[in-house]
């Protein structure tokens, strides 16, 4: 892996092992340049140089193409002017998109035209790689007899890491396409696949064993094991227990909700049993985070954006770093490729043209979304249009008084975008985010559509006048799969439905549900959830689910999460909506922007996505469910 693992291995084992296309070209190599089986996985070295592949298996949906699209939730809405992008098709009802036979421009992140496990962003997609991944996994795992030369420490390093990446694939693959087989063998390469397709349920199951033994083999911190210890602070992206244990729980979570339980048993409620597998994994972490044997914490709010950017540090991973240089908040990540791919890439893509930046695909925050953060008291918002005495919202000042992670990831109306110098043909207002109707930075082609802008993944200085500040200094965006945030979230969630109660918790931790999500308010600086929430468990999901939204919001997860609580297809989840107002004064830029007044606020849908029961998930390729007749095709497509 490059620049962000250093490698523990002297000896790369080719991927002919895995039966990968590049083989015909090795196979022309000379007989004595073969490596057998005996050598490639007798010992550490070779067998974590075999291993080692598997890292560059996990596609960067952050930073895949140039600019790039990973939210299709109600969360995000392009800009017009191109529409190449899987999320216009996602709009559209067009879930074929996600297959680069129906993606004219490769920009999508969810397929390849093959297996590519080298250093090339552009290449990598989660189809492709993640059933190489899974053939490759078995065959280490199927060859673990011949590590003859190593201790049981090396042994269950390599072991769980397969045994992870065997997991990891399979459950990303489900969360989109649903059941499928679960392959845990190699399969003979003159064999046809035959595997039946499982019900959702079946295959979190052998996902969960995967995971859990995983977890048991694997370290607490790669560094102070003996052989991480040859390489101490480089193995940050090496796969450790807490990884293991926050994917057991988030597959028994998936398993347990709605969606998965209803295709699974025909109910669609949750699966209370497997909630309560899914809060137990999740507090098994939680407790070793909690009392510092796991490098793994939240970050303070002031160094909030490390979790997804950093600059003027060169190749310094975001991932969330504390200021004592060890811990951190990003659990899982792969590894970061091109890193000025996202300086002149994806930082583009948030700010608004054609005045302070030049490109034409800007992505947004629907306004339905930016409903989901509150006040901030804590309480959420019922009404944008609407005063609200209990929360104080007031819709003449709707940026007043909110939730510190609105100004943290949201643009509004009157910020300060540039702060260098403009130049003197461009009008000075234009420093200034115009985002009311009719504002310059309203542009339904190359601006916001919505009346807001998204920086939660760059500095607001992103911009073709300030490029010294951000551009010239090593900006690298990276958002992760997943953080310790997360697992709060999820632990809540698990808890809440599989104790029934605001209170509900496993009882090996010491936080309830309730105490969860107030973790993640504390280190915002915002109130607690209210006691009218804490009553019943139905009311206090809400706050759950609201929470959920606002702290990871567009870091990949809406999609999923409206689809496996069966919100996906039904109003008002179905909906992007922009928010129409006036400015009540001209601007004073000696005021403080969110104590600017604005007068005939409106919001107004922008689309409807037709969706129907079959877009709860993803069409599988028509010419592998034409493989054999098993391999059935998702409903309705």
């Amino acid at each position: 892996m490059k620049r962000n693992i250093r490698t523990l291995v002297s000896v790369a084992i080719l991927s002919c092992i895995t039966g990968n296309i590049s083989c015909k070209k090795y196979l022309d190599k000379s007989p004595e340049s073969v490596v057998s089986a005996e050598v490639a996985f007798k010992d550490f070295t070779n067998f974590q140089g075999f291993t080692e592949e598997l890292y560059n298996c996990i596609p960067d949906f952050t930073n895949r193409y140039w600019t790039n699209s990973w939210n299709w939730g109600d969360d995000e809405i392009q800009s017009s002017a191109l529409n190449f992008h899987i999320v216009n098709k996602i709009d559209n009802g067009d879930f074929w998109g996600w297959q680069r036979e129906f993606d004219g421009w490769g920009a999508g992140w969810m397929d390849a035209p093959s297996a590519n496990t080298n250093d090339d962003r552009f290449s990598k997609g989660l189809w492709p790689l993640a059933w190489y991944g899974i053939r490759k996994a078995n065959l280490g795992l199927e060859n673990m007899n011949l590590m003859v030369n190593a201790t049981d420490e090396e042994r269950n390093l390599i072991k769980g890491q397969l045994l992870f990446f065997r997991g990891w694939f399979h459950f990303q693959l489900m969360q989109y396409f649903g059941g499928l087989p679960y392959i845990n063998k190699v399969l003979p390469a003159d064999q046809d696949l035959r595997e039946p397709r499982l019900k959702y349920q079946e295959c979190a199951a052998l996902a969960a064993k995967d995971f859990r033994e995983a977890a048991d083999l694997l370290p607490l911190n790669w560094d102070k094991t003996a052989r991480g210890g040859q390489t101490p602070g480089k193995n940050e992206l090496r796969i450790d227990k807490a990884m293991a244990l926050g994917y057991l729980g988030k597959n028994y979570l998936w398993a347990a909700s709605p969606l998965m339980n209803m295709v699974s048993t025909g109910n669609r409620s949750y699966d209370v049993e497997l909630c309560k597998k899914a809060s137990a994994a999740f507090a098994e972490l939680l407790n070793l985070s909690e009392s510092g044997q796991i490098p793994y914490k939240l970050v303070s709010f002031d160094r909030y954006y490390t979790n997804f950017y950093t600059f003027g540090q060169n190749w310094q991973l975001p991932g969330g770093n504390n200021a004592d240089g060890v811990s951190r908040e990003a659990i899982f990540r792969g590894p970061y490729w091109d890193a000025h791919g996202s300086t002149y890439g994806t930082a583009k893509q948030y700010t608004p043209g054609p005045i302070i930046e030049e490109g034409n695909v800007v992505f947004t925050p629907t306004a339905n979304y930016v409903n989901n953060y509150g006040m901030k008291n804590g309480l959420p918002i019922k009404d944008v249009t609407k005063a609200d005495a209990e929360s104080g919202y007031d819709p003449q000042f709707p940026w007043k008084n909110r939730d510190p992670r609105f100004y943290n990831d949201i643009v509004f109306d009157g910020v300060k975008m540039v702060k260098g110098s403009i130049p003197s043909n461009i009008a000075e207002s234009n420093r200034y985010a115009n985002l009311f109707t009719g504002g310059s930075s309203r542009d339904e082609r190359v601006g916001s559509r919505t009346g807001f802008l998204m920086f939660k993944f760059t500095p607001i200085t992103s911009n073709r006048f300030d490029q010294g500040y951000a551009y010239g200094q090593n900006l690298n965006i990276r958002v992760p799969y997943m953080r310790l945030a997360d697992i709060y979230l999820m632990y809540a969630e698990a808890s809440t439905a599989g104790y029934g109660s605001a209170l509900g918790k496993d009882p090996s931790f010491s936080k309830t549900a309730l105490d969860a999500i107030n973790v993640l308010r504390d280190r915002a600086g915002v109130g607690r959830v209210a006691a009218k929430f804490q009553g019943s468990a139905d009311e206090f999901m809400k706050e759950v689910k609201r929470e959920r939204a606002v702290e990871l919001a567009f870091e990949g997860h809406r999609f999923t999460d409206q689809r496996r609580w069966m919100q996906f297809i039904e109003s008002p989840y179905n909906l992007k909506t922009a928010i129409e107002f006036d400015r009540a004064a001209t601007l004073n830029p000696a005021t403080d922007p969110k104590d600017n007044r604005v007068v005939n606020l409106r919001e107004r849908t922008i689309v409807t996505r037709p969706f129907t029961e079959k877009h709860y998930w993803f069409p599988l390729k028509r010419a592998d469910v034409s493989m054999y007749p098993e391999f059935k095709q998702n409903p309705g497509w």
